[in-house]
Formats: structure tokens, sequence, C-alpha cells
């Protein structure tokens, strides 16, 4: 039976940085690096190759992102997995347990945009989008009605199945949904969503397109919002 010492020694990656036993330490050394967190995010919808990962998060070198991945791995967050022919690529995918993250990155979201110095009109990714409005769904109001809506955002399509006050979003190949939102952007549909600009403007003045049922596109609209803001910054 191994000592006590020797199961901690043997322990790579939790105490690294705290040498603290909570589990919030351990999390902070899995994903508290720069980058790290944001990149299990845009993973939540699916394995991405390296290149999707440089284009949806701008700001990170290949040095950083390859620094970042291989470490995520080896803490057992996310595997590479070659694809078969046709495709013949390498992708990166969240774990089984990987994926269980994220209920607290949406908890996260949450208690960060209740913050007066959260600003909502930076830009994001359409994952990020995605997972906002899991994140931010009124699911009580959302019980009232059922919807399938797609989504064709900066170059990628998804498809989200309100049923029962639950949202699941998949990506996909193809778009069939009685009202689908295309943008060149993600901003252009949460500031429907978040600020309520009225979907004309951004018809008109923001490149957003609304194709099907315009009245379950407002319904559909109108589930989404952010909290209100309780943090103040220090005088």
């Amino acid at each position: 039976m191994k000592s006590l010492k020797e199961t901690n020694s043997s322990q790579e990656c939790h105490g690294k940085w705290y040498g603290d036993a909570c589990g919030t330490a351990f999390a902070m050394e899995v994903v508290g690096e720069r980058w790290s967190l944001l990149i299990v995010r845009e993973l939540l919808l699916g394995g991405r190759r390296f290149s999707d990962l440089r284009r949806v998060l701008p700001g990170i070198s290949a040095k950083v992102l390859t620094e970042r991945l291989g470490g995520l791995e080896a803490a057992g967050v996310l595997v590479k997995r070659q694809l078969p022919p046709p495709a013949s690529m390498q992708i990166y995918e969240l774990t089984e347990w990987g994926y269980t993250i994220e209920p607290a990155i949406q908890e996260l979201g949450r208690w960060a945009a209740r913050s007066v110095l959260h600003d909502p009109m930076l830009p994001l990714s359409a994952v990020s989008l995605m997972i906002s409005m899991r994140t931010m769904l009124d699911r009580e109001g959302a019980k009232a009605f059922d919807a399938v809506v797609g989504f064709d955002v900066a170059g990628e399509m998804f498809v989200a199945e309100l049923r029962g006050g639950q949202l699941p979003i998949r990506r996909v190949d193809t778009l069939d949904a009685p009202v689908i939102f295309r943008a060149k952007d993600a901003m252009a549909v949460a500031a429907l969503l978040y600020p309520k600009i009225p979907m004309e403007a951004l018809e008109a003045e923001a490149g957003l397109v609304v194709e099907g049922d315009r009245e379950l596109a407002k319904r559909y609209a109108a589930l989404f919002s952010l909290p209100p803001k309780i943090g103040a910054p220090a005088q």
C-alpha cells in the first residue's frame, strides 16, 4: 500500500501551483492558465481542428495554443483524434470528464455578467453565443413552447431544439428549421438576444438575416436576458 506521501507525489497536476486539496484549486491548475478555459469552451459543441481554434481565438499564438492543448491533454480534459478518410484530419475533442465542465462555465458566465465591468458588446465566437443561450435561457418561460431554430453564424451552423425548458444545441452541416438566423458575426445575434435591439434594425444595420417564421424568431429571442448588475468597482 502506498504511503500518503507517495500517493501525493505521484499527482503531477494537482498541487503544482497551490498545494491545496480544494477542488477549486485543482480546477484552476487544470484550466486556470490564460486561454485554457476558452479552448475548452470552444470544444463544448464538438471537436475542432487546430486551425479552427486559431480562427475563433484570434488573440492566441500557435505556440501558446500548442502548449495549452498539450497541458489539457495531459490533464485528461481533451484528446487528439485522427478522423478517417475522406476527412483525414486531426481534431481535438473533450473527454467524457472534459464535457462535464459546461455547468461550471455557465455559472461562471452568470456570475461575471452581473458585474458592471462586464461588457456584453465585445466580440464573441459562434460557440460562445450558443453556450450563452444555454446559460441565459429563461427556463420557466421556455416551458411554454417548443421550437427548432437554426443558426448560420460566422461560417458555422447549429440547430437549437427547445423542449420542455431545455436547450440542447448541436453543430450541423446543413440547416432545415422553421426559423434560421444568419449573420457574419455572433454579435448581430447577441444584440437581438441581450440588449434587445429590434430585429428590423439589426437586419438593416448589422447584416442580420432572419428566414422563416418571424414571430417564432421574436418569441425565441425574448427568452434570453442578462442578469441584473450587482457588482461595483472600487471608487
